[in-house]
């Protein structure tokens, strides 16, 4: 089954890699590049096509003890404690997902919620397999290339994303439905009440709600959120005061009762179209748009790093090109030079803009334009990339990797309102899962009491490439467009679990992530100061950090090598995870939550 599936995903064929992953529920985890890295010696690690590894850090003890929770860390402590409520009753981390999810969407609904998607990585601690799950929206029956085209132009984004045009069919709790059902220990039923209780007796509005609430335009101020977050005497909510939801309570309590299933038919189904069909600019998904749409279980897509391996989601993720960055950082000896080298922060943005620049490039649903898979992660091809990186001067340009096809220039916009979450059970499983409504309240319509996701803004407002040929994130019917959402499992090199992370931030989710897994892997540093660290994004011709957290010399040292930095445009990071290390007092959890945002760890 490995070499066939190493075939697969060397085919540029659509349908080839589309079957391959629909079918493989995940042993790829030793089965493509990981196949060399399993008889390596402590002195190096061997790529796939047998290139040359820098040495890697210490291995982990042979001795070490199976990784077991309970664990929670996600973005609000309401999330986390309903999490800990269904392990603590006997859950597995599935069910714990599925609360956490439920609670997220009440209390943090700038970020997910139950209109949104999600890409799901699991590990199965009874069998060893790591699969991925693609909740990723679909566009509706009715959908073109030219659907954010108005008068022969594209639409400005922000009017694209405020309406109905933006709306995909939703697929985060259809995804979790199917999860659940395979992986799950307790009913359905009973994992909701902590979100019902919540939204029929109130929750307190957490300070960064508030801030969103607050804001004076955008999808916070559409008519649905208007007659949300306005109290009855006519002020907005802001931080501390108690916000109810009995629509949403209606919502969730049919949830248990009917199964996921009821998302995608009856009164659900049929507020969410009505709310896509309101002005201005309706929408066209329709019910049965959504009664059609399907999560895809996909195989888990793992590289060596070091002595460990990274695995992520197929496309229509981006994560291939997370595991290209990596791969281009263990090929760059100035990442050595550690977190307070100003030539190992400049390497990283470097590398960063070739990365970007093959993703932007290359990458899009699978089922519809041919993702090289494999030429973006072959050997040579990543060598070649590297070595690129200390003679950028501006702007980096698409490489052509094994398989690759030219695509034209991107024109994708990918804005912020994502959240991150991370779950151990008792028995050793796992799930990693990014989730989102895309842009802060997504498109800022409501219906059944959550907001609807703007995915579909998420594809290239050009659908032509400049040859005339379709760009590979130009919308189509049925087409889930391209994600930076890159949720993270990370085993050990004999496919044991060591850990679990993810970041929202649109597409900055990559550079997020990969400086948390340099940071703890590499340099060894402890999660929560890795979260803590600043950010850098290269992307294009710009630099965008968290200026203020650089310390100044730092800040000079990146300057000298041409990296000016200035504030990051994007959605800041969100990092939650743990890693299962030893320390004095034996194996443990060292687990953070990104001080950027409301989240804890609960163990």
């Amino acid at each position: 089954m490995r070499a066939k599936l190493a075939d697969y995903l060397a085919n540029s064929s659509p349908s080839a890699v589309e079957s391959a992953m629909k079918r493989t529920p995940s042993r790829l985890i030793l089965g493509l590049a990981v196949v060399a890295l399993m008889g390596a010696g402590l002195g190096g690690c061997v790529s796939e096509g047998g290139g040359a590894r820098l040495a890697p850090v210490a291995p982990v003890a042979p001795a070490m003890p199976q990784a077991r929770g309970p664990l929670v860390t996600a973005a609000n402590p309401l999330a986390v404690e309903a999490g800990m409520k269904v392990l603590n009753a006997g859950g597995s981390a599935i069910d714990a997902a599925v609360a956490v999810q439920a609670v997220l969407g009440l209390v943090e609904p700038q970020s997910s919620g139950l209109g949104g998607g999600a890409f799901m990585m699991v590990y199965d601690a009874e069998t060893g397999e790591v699969t991925s799950y693609d909740g990723r929206e679909t566009a509706p029956a009715s959908a073109s290339a030219e659907l954010f085209y108005e008068d022969g132009r594209p639409l400005a984004f922000m009017d694209a994303v405020l309406s109905g045009r933006s709306t995909g069919a939703p697929g985060a709790v259809v995804m979790l439905g199917v999860a659940q059902a395979e992986h799950g220990v307790l009913p359905w039923r009973d994992l909701f009440g902590e979100a019902e209780r919540l939204a029929r007796e109130g929750f307190e509005v957490s300070p960064r709600l508030a801030g969103m609430i607050a804001l004076p335009q955008g999808q916070g101020r559409s008519r649905w959120a208007n007659a949300y977050f306005t109290k009855p005497d006519g002020g907005r909510y802001v931080a501390g005061d108690v916000l109810r939801n009995p629509e949403y309570a209606r919502t969730v309590r049919e949830l248990a009762e009917g199964g996921a299933g009821v998302f995608q038919s009856g009164r659900i189904a049929r507020e969410i179209v009505d709310a896509v069909a309101a002005e201005p600019r309706p929408g066209g998904l329709t019910e049965a748009d959504i009664a059609a749409y399907r999560p895809v279980e996909r195989g888990a897509l793992c590289r060596p790093y070091r002595v460990y391996v990274v695995c992520v989601p197929p496309p229509p993720s981006s994560g291939v090109s997370l595991l290209q960055l990596l791969e281009m950082a263990e090929r760059t000896p100035a990442i050595d030079a550690g977190v307070d080298s100003a030539e190992a922060w400049t390497a990283f943005a470097q590398l960063q803009r070739l990365m970007y620049a093959d993703r932007d490039r290359y990458v899009g649903d699978p089922a519809f334009t041919g993702v090289p898979v494999q030429g973006l992660l072959d050997a040579d091809y990543v060598s070649e990339r590297a070595a690129l990186a200390p003679g950028l001067t501006g702007a980096a340009t698409a490489g052509t990797p094994p398989g690759g096809v030219w695509t034209g220039e991107d024109a994708t916009h990918e804005p912020a309102g994502t959240s991150h979450f991370v779950v151990i059970d008792a028995r050793g499983n796992a799930v990693s899962m990014t989730t989102t409504v895309e842009s802060l309240f997504g498109s800022g319509r409501m219906a059944a009491g959550f907001f609807i996701n703007n995915q579909l803004t998420d594809f290239s407002f050009e659908p032509l490439r400049t040859d005339g040929g379709v760009a590979a994130n130009a919308v189509a019917a049925g087409k889930r467009p391209r994600s930076s959402m890159s949720p993270v499992i990370i085993l050990d090199r004999d496919g044991r679990f060591l850990g679990a992370l993810g970041s929202p931030g649109g597409s900055s989710i990559l550079a997020y992530n990969a400086k948390a897994l340099i940071a703890v892997l590499d340099w060894g540093m402890p999660v929560q100061a890795a979260f803590d660290l600043p950010n850098l994004v290269a992307k294009g011709d710009g630099f965008g950090a968290d200026t203020e957290r650089f310390p100044p010399a730092l800040r000079d040292g990146m300057a000298e090598r041409g990296i000016v930095i200035r504030p990051n445009a994007s959605e800041n990071s969100g990092l939650h995870g743990a890693i299962w290390r030893q320390g004095p007092d034996g194996w443990s959890w060292d687990a953070g939550a990104d001080n950027r945002r409301e989240g804890v760890v609960r163990q």
